[in-house]
């Protein structure tokens, strides 16, 4: 018997180079690359991108191999990391903050069989395609809990930077706080950094120390939602769940999901249908979603949100219909939804944020 083997294998041997490449071995991984603005720690923005990577690595198992580099400053230092994963030999890399985008442009010029993803930005080149999602759509709701649950009608809002994506959440909550409390106002600090526990902190504190009851944040790191948490105020957590952290006091939570996207995108890449365009996924795509409710959200209150979440959902609501003033009474938007254009370049408040706008 063992001779018959041994006879089989060898004819199956001297076979072997007639037979396809793509049965006679394993084709190569798909090598994917992640850049990181902050570390990935256990919450935050770097975490949820960091989520939908391993979801990436679970689902596509062997036919992918994925890197990732944390903490990586935007500007030179990005270009230079961008650069290392391109001649590694990365197929496929993702590109995780608005800052990154010059310097993926950059690269992606010297290396056009490589396909870039840049997250948050607007520029796009035949290897380079964007991907966002409609975060203030979550954001109008954490306005709703926060405008029922507040007792001083003031709400905190820690940012990073005054740029169109963070304007849009911000104001989006506070058009949320006002539909169901119209003396409702927003409080924001800038901290002018995505990722710096210490500032982000002290904004939290000073903001309760303002006479906010509630704390919520558009920066990458927990530091905000821990303050609010050690002063006994209210929060609603951003990017994750953070109820771990904060027990008592977050409301909720507006949180984003990217496993989806990063498999559809990678297979796109793996069958050769990749393609630039702009992806922009909401609530209807489940990458934005709302955490469940803290006990103390009264059940009318949470079903009222559930019910205008699924309201946007359908595309029979929008956070930004008409009429819109800003917060030095200016009729922004008559009537209608105001259009991607005017969303994307949004560079003031609505009536309800206190203070004026940040020059450049």
């Amino acid at each position: 018997m063992y001779k018959n083997l041994r006879r089989a294998f060898l004819a199956a041997s001297a076979l072997g180079t007639l037979l396809p490449a793509t049965f006679a071995r394993t084709p190569a991984p798909l090598k994917v690359g992640f850049v990181f603005v902050s570390p990935v720690g256990e919450a935050g923005w770097t975490f949820q991108h960091n989520l939908g990577r391993l979801e990436l690595e679970r689902r596509l198992g062997a036919r992918v191999q994925t890197t990732y580099v944390e903490n990586v400053a935007e500007g030179p230092d990005a270009e230079r990391v961008i650069r290392d994963l391109a001649q590694q030999g990365h197929r496929l890399i993702f590109t995780t903050s608005f800052g990154y985008m010059d310097p993926t442009l950059q690269v992606a010029a010297d290396f056009p069989e490589v396909v870039f993803e840049h997250m948050g930005g607007y520029k796009t080149a035949p290897n380079v395609a964007t991907y966002n999602a409609r975060f203030h759509e979550g954001r109008y709701l954490a306005g709703m809990v926060a405008g029922h649950l507040s007792r001083s009608g003031q709400a905190g809002y820690v940012a990073g930077f005054p740029v169109p994506e963070v304007v849009q959440g911000l104001n989006a909550f506070a058009r949320g706080m006002r539909a169901v409390n119209p003396k409702a106002q927003v409080r924001v600090v800038w901290v002018n950094n995505w990722f710096d526990p210490a500032r982000e902190r002290d904004a939290a504190l000073a903001l309760v120390n303002q006479g906010v009851d509630v704390i919520t944040h558009h920066s990458a790191s927990t530091a905000a939602i821990q303050a609010a948490e050690a002063r006994g105020a209210m929060s609603i957590a951003y990017h994750s769940d953070m109820r771990a952290l904060a027990p008592r006091g977050q409301l909720t939570a507006v949180t984003h999901h990217w496993g989806d996207f990063y498999v559809d995108t990678a297979l796109q890449v793996l069958e050769g249908r990749w393609r630039p365009r702009q992806f922009m996924g909401g609530l209807k795509e489940g990458v934005v979603r709302l955490a469940p409710f803290g006990k103390q959200v009264p059940p009318a209150v949470a079903e009222q949100v559930r019910q205008r979440e699924r309201d946007i959902a359908r595309g029979s609501f929008h956070p930004f219909a008409g009429p819109i003033l800003d917060n030095e009474g200016r009729l922004r938007q008559a009537d209608g939804v105001m259009d991607e254009q005017a969303l994307a370049t949004m560079d003031w408040y609505v009536d309800g944020v206190v203070g004026s706008f940040p020059k450049r």
